[in-house]
């Protein structure tokens, strides 16, 4: 099975067999535009060219490329491709980051007029879909509706409107369809049913023209063959299915096993996710935390998103400590190792440093878009060592924080974690989180790829080939951290002033942060 995962930042490509085992990864690199104005677009020609170059590096380590049976995609969510009939976009990708879709914005558009929902409206988007439009304007409805106002001229030219994985399926496929999981940050769905269809009071409110929505096809069942130029430049049998594709975390929801058992994903990429299976739809508008279609079995999974996670990390990293700004050129590319061997030895709880990770706003469990990181109780014996151990801490933190309300949204304990994503390579992290979170940290195999594994066994379940039990058996864990009895007292007593911090903080933020997109 061909495998692709397209991330904000780079596209990974993996083949991986019935087993779960990668016999051959590519990559390619994604560059993000950023306008003054809150934009945030790529170029989506050049990331279908990116994911060609990817899947075309995986592929090299075959003898003989027609054994794979099928291709399965997944990527980044909120985010929206305008397409023309061709399939061509009629404009660039506008990334999640986006704001220029919040609905206060919109308003001061012409034909932004009721844009912003009011109350009743809030409350039947929660009900009937289980997220009403976001103030942040990070989701996909916001995209959609300022192309419509603010570049008319695309919107009339644009067919359908896709998100990244679903473009890339109908890059794969040729055809402009949509399923249950793909379509969820759209906004438009009826997610009461299990075979969710657009509402049409969701419809209305929106302003988006029903014509320019993709068909919403099963999420089980292949799109058909690829494209036989696809298949020529890939060098795949012409009869290489394609499969309705599904966003990343529920990728690596799959990935994890987060399906089944008592257990939840956490991942740490550019964000940090903790992901696990419920079997009901709810919302959680204190906690920010929502049930969203699983691609098995017609559950859930819950949708945590922590906001940033390893993207914190590379900050400190490439801005404070291997920068190349007006103090000198300090660049060093191995900057992972450099980290481990000058964190190992920091004890645990950095001399009483803290470190918020809201770089770019918090999300779960308390949603501020004008929040943001900083380092508490710095002394003059602070180290640049010990910052570097308070932001793997303060990472970890955030999602004992997310952890537990996820608990308590899933009516369950959480027995252990399974810890992915690039953060995962890391077994330092994995050992501070087991011991922040004070459960196991089951640390998983090629750890970057889960999401790609996760896809790879979800295709070989829609051919029969594989039952949810065997799925589970395949998800490999390299290491098994156990957390340290003797430090929980110690990280109990961090984690409260953590949160703390956050609420005795928040209104200095808001005062600084005057003006910016909240």
């Amino acid at each position: 099975m061909l495998a692709v995962d397209l991330g904000t930042s780079n596209v990974k490509a993996a083949v991986v067999d019935r087993h779960g085992t990668l016999l051959g990864t590519g990559s390619g690199s994604i560059e993000t535009i950023h306008g003054p104005d809150g934009g945030a677009e790529q170029d989506a020609e050049r990331v279908w060219q990116t994911v060609l170059d990817a899947a075309d590096q995986a592929l090299a380590s075959l003898s003989n490329r027609g054994e794979v049976r099928g291709i399965a995609c997944a990527s980044q969510y909120s985010s929206i491709v305008p397409v023309d009939r061709d399939g061509l976009p009629t404009a660039n990708m506008v990334v999640w980051m986006d704001q220029r879709g919040a609905p206060a914005r919109l308003t001061e558009l012409p034909g932004g007029r009721g844009m912003k929902p009011n109350l009743y409206q809030l409350g039947r988007w929660v009900q009937i879909h289980g997220i009403p439009p976001l103030d942040s304007g990070a989701d996909s409805l916001a995209h959609m509706r300022w192309l419509k106002l603010a570049r008319p001229d695309a919107y009339e030219r644009t067919a359908k409107f896709l998100e990244p994985m679903d473009y890339v399926a109908m890059r794969l496929s040729g055809r402009p369809v949509t399923n249950r999981c793909s379509s969820f940050l759209m906004l438009l769905t009826d997610n009461r049913r299990s075979n969710p269809a657009y509402h049409s009071s969701l419809l209305k409110w929106s302003g988006i023209d029903s014509e320019k929505l993709p068909e919403i096809v099963p999420v089980d069942e292949a799109l058909g063959p690829v494209l036989p130029e696809v298949a020529e430049r890939l060098g795949l049998a012409r009869d290489t299915l394609v499969f309705p594709a599904i966003n990343d975390t529920q990728a690596g929801g799959v990935g994890a096993a987060a399906f089944a058992g008592d257990h939840a994903g956490i991942s740490i990429g550019t964000t940090g996710v903790c992901v696990t299976h419920v079997d009901f739809k709810k919302t959680d508008i204190l906690n920010s935390l929502v049930s969203m279609p699983s691609p098995i079995g017609g559950g859930y999974f819950v949708m945590a998103e922590a906001g940033i996670g390893g993207g914190a990390l590379d900050y400190f990293l490439e801005r404070l400590v291997f920068a190349q700004d007006g103090f000198g050129d300090h660049r060093l590319a191995d900057r992972f190792s450099a980290l481990d061997r000058a964190v190992a030895p920091i004890q645990p709880g950095s001399d009483g440093v803290l470190f918020l990770p809201w770089l770019t706003g918090s999300v779960t469990p308390a949603e501020d878009g004008k929040v943001r990181g900083g380092f508490l109780n710095l002394s003059l014996q602070t180290t640049r060592e010990h910052l570097g151990r308070a932001v793997l801490e303060g990472v970890a933190f955030n999602l004992r924080w997310v952890q537990g309300r996820v608990a308590r949204f899933a009516k369950r304990d959480i027995s252990r974690v399974r810890f992915y994503g690039g953060g995962a390579l890391s077994s330092l992290w994995a050992q501070i989180f087991a011991d922040i979170l004070q459960l196991p940290v089951e640390q998983l195999r090629e750890p970057e790829y889960a999401a790609s594994r996760g896809l790879a066994l979800l295709g070989f379940h829609h051919l029969g080939e594989l039952s949810l039990e065997e799925m589970q058996a395949r998800v490999p864990v390299a290491a098994t951290h156990a957390p340290r009895p003797e430090l929980a007292a110690r990280y109990d007593a961090m984690f409260a002033q953590f949160v703390r911090a956050f609420r005795k903080n928040r209104s200095v933020f808001r005062g600084l942060n005057v003006g910016s997109e909240s």
